[in-house]
């Protein structure tokens, strides 16, 4: 990476760059700590790149109006935090219904409720998952660094393009307040979304013929459909038939689930011999990286995994390593959330330990390598 190009910035200042890289030509939301850097951000570069910023009364709007750009045709998004975040459900399940592509992001603080606001925490992982009602598909990025947050939020963008869905990406506080040096310059991969050829029938949601990914129209460039929060049919119009609403919802889910092992990622370090595995995220991983090195140059076999997509998690890739290691340890910001995917897809392969921390603080170097060597020495 050429110095030249790199600069400064904060985690949720890359997000934003990320964003405008990406395409993002919308943005609808409303401050909330750690995540309010997001929107100042935007509302000053975005109308520098021919987009428009607008702040609403509340979250629940605010992701109204992203829904509402993206319906329009432009690149939208919105980001929040913890209460935010929950107040931002039922929408986020009326576009996963809808198949509008939309980035959420979420910077993670410590709750419930209004909790430790400017504390960092890992408390959403679950919610970002299960936080909507009903059965839908859920893509939602972790970054570990700043410039991580700038991918990412490129990748969420494409995957919302790609697939007709809305993307989540979170992260903590640290990551999202830390500064780092980001190459905005560098050559990246942008997907627009399909639209349909003009003076053709358009049913957007026309998965009944075999299509897997519909393309789609922008509201008010000739095409007349309709879109709605209810069961539908192709024609988007409301259809409470049993095999109509069997099929919606069976496309809905398997367009994500037919790929997400094309779409979960992660990255290991010191994991071809390992005996003990740390799975971290976040934050988390970044001093668990720092624990497992400093442990492998005394001679310890510990080795790191680190998801990049909590959701979909990254099943093989765990699947792999855990029929290899005698016991995974699992340090969260939370009093255990992640473990719970990770005892499903484990099982009885190895020994799993949780280390927990709701401190409001994040953990300590030590803190870890003390937990890693009581671990070993059982």
């Amino acid at each position: 990476m050429a110095e030249k190009n790199k600069v400064l910035l904060q985690g949720n200042e890359a997000c934003v760059w990320g964003a405008i890289r990406a395409g993002m030509k919308f943005y609808a939301g409303y401050p909330i700590t750690p995540s309010s850097e997001i929107a100042e951000v935007a509302s000053v570069l975005l109308p520098k790149h021919g987009g428009k910023f607008i702040q609403m009364e509340d979250e629940i709007a605010g992701i109204a109006c992203a829904i509402g750009g993206s319906i329009a045709g432009l690149k939208s998004m919105t980001a929040t935090s913890g209460p935010g975040f929950s107040l931002k459900q039922e929408n986020l399940g009326y576009a996963c219904i809808a198949e509008i592509p939309l980035v959420v992001v979420n910077i993670m603080r410590m709750g419930p409720s209004t909790g430790l606001p400017t504390s960092p925490a890992q408390g959403d992982l679950m919610q970002a998952k299960w936080g909507t009602h009903g059965d839908h598909p859920v893509i939602c990025y972790y970054p570990t660094s700043v410039k991580e947050m700038y991918d990412y939020t490129i990748k969420a963008f494409n995957m919302a393009e790609k697939y007709r869905t809305p993307v989540q990406v979170m992260t903590d506080e640290v990551i999202a307040h830390m500064r780092e040096g980001v190459d905005i310059e560098e050559t990246v991969e942008i997907i627009d979304r399909e639209k349909p050829e003009p003076g053709k029938p358009y049913f957007p949601f026309n998965y009944t013929d075999g299509a897997e990914i519909v393309p789609l129209a922008a509201f008010g460039s000739g095409f007349r459909f309709h879109i709605t929060g209810l069961a539908h049919d192709k024609t988007g119009f409301p259809s409470n038939k049993p095999a109509v609403n069997d099929e919606m919802i069976r496309h809905i889910f398997n367009k994500v689930e037919k790929r997400k092992d094309e779409i979960a990622q992660s990255v290991e370090y010191f994991t071809q011999d390992a005996e003990v595995l740390l799975v971290a995220c976040g934050c988390v991983a970044r001093t668990s990286h720092y624990v497992v090195k400093q442990m492998r140059a005394q001679g310890i076999k510990v080795g790191l995994l680190v998801p990049k997509t909590i959701w979909p998690f990254p099943e093989k890739a765990l699947k792999a390593l855990s029929s290899k290691v005698k016991k995974i340890i699992v340090p969260e910001l939370n009093m255990g959330q992640l473990i719970h995917e990770i005892e499903r897809i484990v099982k009885n392969d190895c020994e799993l330990i949780l280390f927990e921390n709701v401190t409001g603080e994040i953990f300590k170097t030590e803190e870890i390598y003390d937990k890693v060597m009581a671990v070993i020495k059982q």
